[in-house]
């Protein structure tokens, strides 16, 4: 729809050139005809002023369209440029005038509603007006005379005056001086009488821009009774839905819609009660789409403030307080007004949501006093649903607010023999269909059960609660607990979890969908009462066989019931206690679970997801009963799915041998390619050591030729030689200092236990002494005496090690390896490769590197 110019200051079309800022460097956009001023629209709405650049080549494109406001900093340089930049896209635009007239023109209406934004008077521009100074000056504006024919100039200069500070203040200050409001209400049923519907338009328009200056004095203006039909009136005609009308008037008509249970004497609090109704209905209806932040804060101070007024008032009223509740004991009784009584306090509790919890608490501690927890028993058993969600709603409000309050006043109830609150909430639970009631009740019981902090002091509450005088206070926390739980599992309980355990004995598994939905609530209240109540919730479970009732929900035609069997499976599964564990083993819940997952195992579901889930957390964890009833129970079913390394591994853990290898095949999509498979790492130790390994350690080395086999004596039949304990001697006696003393070389190394090793690196032979163990032992040694030759000896053999890294860097590598150390870790590696544990003989080889060292150190110690 094009734009037709209006007659307000305008300029005459100008030729120019438009640029656009693009990585650096000015795109050119086209050569067109560029216009500014307020433009009208075809029905009649004024938009913001703008400027307009029409295409010269193609007159119905526009080749650009920019809203003229302060913060887009329009600049004028040299004689024929305007540049600014674009606060939506933040892009620099240029416009290069072929004339310096038409810049100058085009500039000065520019400047013009820039003075205006600051709340000068629009006037001819002056480019050497200072900013500051416009900002500084006395802003005084004057609206047209409110009328038909003026709506447009009205909205105009309403919407350019709303843009700045200055100019919401001043046309605040004269909306309200004038009453300019009061005088364009009679203009919305003019113009519902002429049936235009372009005025109705810009009235609404008009009244959007009057509420969002974010005045909390014209806002209470607007919905006071003599402004509140007239204005929500105009806002029915919104010029966004052409089409359409609302019906604001007829809904806040408030004659048959507010109601009086209990009638309000003070004036004043019952006129803000309908202004706060009027303001929320202004800001979650009304407004809803257009409201900007400020507004919005500014319309919940007021009401916040309004609720504040209304409950100081009311819990500070005794006398009304007692007409209140005194409707639920009088006689005859008024359904109606019992009733009108609960969706009431319904209303003040959901008010208090929002107070301080001081206050909260001091309104609730006044009801309870009166007597509010039996009209909670009376709302919970009302026929009519709006009753049953009012009274559910009142209950999770004291809930969330203070859960101890409502455990002594059930405690309170026991000793007294009253009917429970807890009761009637598992009654309604039972036969409740709105799932969101569902919901709020299962969340109260579990809270309420649940051993939560003490939030408000004991003596506070005995104080303010004059249900009870005769107690001066309250009971222990913990004996409050106790005794809730011991009334629970013992009355209330089984009347809870009832629907699960009459499946006993049940085959048909297709139920109402209001039954079906019951399961879910009631199993994930079991499970927290699992985590919460320990040895009690055990009982109960035992006692009802629960956990055979809950695998009888995984034949159930739907997906959700058994998804939530099996979730429940794996929270018992989670506690990583061994009586859940033993429970589940002995009940064979994980047979119907294994059966679930292959029957889905085609489709990739979230019920196929939990359910390996399951199997693989306890894989992980190890859990070994399960385990071992799964292999003991279920191995054909596992190896079909040993395709998956999850039941590949179970099934592994379970049947490896304890003296042998055992081969595992995996079955691929060809059922004819089988290839072994080898046993996990981690299971090496396991598994006994091959003979041809064995049979390596019990031979001597090859590689270091035939001398090294003289230490062992002469093989038999190529095979090793078992020595019995008697027979065992050390490979290397070396004698001790005291002995070394006086004997010389041949004397301490006999020539028949001399053996060869080799020549080493200079072509001679070495040989090391081995000397066979005496008959009768040395005299023991002193501890000081062995420990001061223990360490010269590690000295020495530290500097001939040294010595000889320095000769050869290849021996230096085996320079810390001493033929004591290598006896000890082959001998070490024996043992553990036994299985018996019998000692065995070991041969060894000495490398070079060792013949040097050795052979001086028996020649220096000798």
């Amino acid at each position: 729809m094009m734009a037709q110019s209006v007659p307000h200051q305008t300029t005459d079309k100008k030729r120019v050139k438009v640029y656009e800022l693009r990585n650096n460097d000015w795109f050119d956009r086209g050569t067109g005809f560029c216009t500014a001023g307020f433009m009208q629209l075809d029905d009649g709405q004024t938009r913001d002023p703008r400027v307009y650049v029409e295409s010269e080549d193609q007159p119905d494109r526009l080749l650009l369209e920019t809203k003229i406001c302060r913060e887009d900093g329009f600049q004028k340089q040299q004689e024929t440029l305007i540049v600014w930049t674009e606060p939506s896209s933040g892009t620099d635009m240029a416009l290069s005038f072929q004339e310096a007239e038409g810049c100058h023109m085009i500039w000065k209406f520019i400047s013009g509603i820039q003075r205006t934004f600051q709340g000068a008077l629009a006037g001819p521009a002056d480019d050497s007006l200072s900013d500051d100074l416009a900002i500084d000056a006395q802003t005084t504006i004057s609206l047209p005379p409110a009328d038909l024919k003026s709506l447009a100039e009205i909205e105009g200069a309403m919407r350019v005056m709303s843009q700045t500070a200055n100019g919401r203040d001043a046309l605040t200050k004269f909306i309200m001086s004038d009453d300019y409001i009061g005088k364009l209400i009679p203009l919305v049923e003019m113009a519902e009488d002429l049936e235009s519907l372009p005025d109705l338009h810009r009235l609404c328009n008009i009244m959007k821009i009057a509420i969002l200056l974010n005045d909390t004095a014209i806002i209470e203006h607007a919905v006071s009774d003599d402004c509140l039909l007239g204005v929500v009136g105009a806002l029915e005609y919104d010029p966004d839905f052409p089409g359409h009308k609302a019906n604001h008037r007829h809904w806040l008509d408030n004659q048959g819609r507010y109601k009086e249970v209990v009638p309000i004497e003070d004036e004043v609090i019952r006129r803000k009660i309908h202004q706060t109704y009027r303001l929320q209905y202004l800001k979650d209806v009304v407004l809803a789409r257009i409201l900007d932040d400020p507004t919005f804060s500014v319309l919940n101070s007021l009401i916040f403030f309004n609720q504040v007024d209304i409950v100081q008032h009311l819990q500070g009223n005794a006398n009304f307080l007692n007409e209140l509740f005194g409707i639920f004991r009088a006689v005859p009784p008024d359904p109606r007004k019992k009733k009108d009584a609960v969706l009431f306090i319904q209303q003040c509790c959901s008010i208090a949501k929002n107070l301080q919890p001081p206050a909260r608490q001091t309104l609730y501690n006044n009801f309870i006093a009166h007597g509010l927890l039996q009209v909670i028993n009376f709302g919970l058993r009302h026929g009519d649903v709006a009753v049953r969600v009012g009274a559910t709603d009142i209950l999770v409000s004291m809930i969330d607010h203070d859960p101890h309050m409502i455990r002594q006043t059930l405690y309170r109830q026991i000793h007294d023999n009253q009917p429970l609150l807890t009761d009637s909430l598992v009654d309604l639970l039972l036969v409740e269909v709105d799932l969101g009631v569902r919901a709020q009740i299962a969340d109260s019981l579990r809270i309420l059960l649940d051993h939560g902090p003490q939030v408000q002091a004991q003596e506070a509450f005995a104080k303010a609660n004059g249900e009870f005088p005769a107690r001066a206070r309250l009971a222990p926390a913990a004996e409050v607990h106790e005794l809730l739980l011991a009334h629970f599992y013992e009355h209330t309980a089984k009347k809870l979890f009832k629907p699960l355990m009459a499946l006993e004995g049940r085959t048909d598994m297709n139920f109402p969908v209001q039954q079906a939905s019951m399961f879910p609530y009631l199993i994930e209240t079991l499970s927290y009462f699992i985590r919460q109540h320990m040895h009690r919730s055990k009982f109960f479970m035992l006692q009802n066989n629960i956990a055979q009732r809950i695998v009888q929900l995984l034949s159930c035609p739907e997906k959700y019931l058994r998804l939530v069997a099996v979730r429940f499976f794996r929270h018992l599964v989670g506690l990583q206690d061994d009586f859940y564990i033993n429970h589940m083993a002995e009940k064979q819940v994980l047979g119907p679970i294994l059966q679930v997952l292959i029957k889905t195992m085609p489709r990739d579901n979230i019920l196929s997801s939990a359910c390996l889930e399951l199997f693989e957390y306890i894989k992980k964890e190890n859990v070994k009963d399960l385990l071992k009833y799964l292999v003991q129970r279920h191995r054909e079913q596992l190896v079909d799915l040993s395709y998956m390394e999850t039941f590949r591994d179970i099934v592994f853990r379970q049947e490896q041998p304890q003296g042998g290898t055992m081969e595992y095949f995996l079955e691929n999509e060809d059922e004819e390619a089988r290839r072994p498979m080898q046993p996990n790492s981690r299971m090496m130790e396991h598994i006994a050591i091959d003979p041809s390994e064995e049979e390596y350690w019990n031979t001597s080395d090859d590689e270091d030729g035939p001398e090294s086999k003289a230490l062992d004596g002469p093989p038999t039949n190529g095979a090793a030689t078992t020595t019995t304990p008697q027979q065992q001697k050390p490979l290397v006696d070396y004698p001790s200092d005291e002995e070394a003393e006086g004997k010389s070389d041949d004397a301490a190394m006999p020539p028949s236990s001399e053996t060869k090793l080799g020549p080493d690196e200079t072509g001679e032979t070495q040989s090391v002494p081995v000397t066979p163990p005496p008959a009768v032992g040395p005299p023991p040694e002193r501890l000081s005496e062995k420990r001061r030759r223990e360490e010269e000896d590690d000295d020495e053999l530290e500097k001939l090690m040294q010595h000889k890294r320095r000769n050869s860097s290849s021996a230096g590598s085996n320079a810390s390896i001493t033929p004591g150390n290598m006896v000890r870790r082959r001998r070490s590696f024996a043992e553990r490769a036994s299985p018996s544990g019998a000692p065995r003989k070991i041969s060894i080889s000495i490398s070079p590197s060792l013949k040097t060292g050795g052979n001086a150190r028996s020649d220096e110690e000798s």
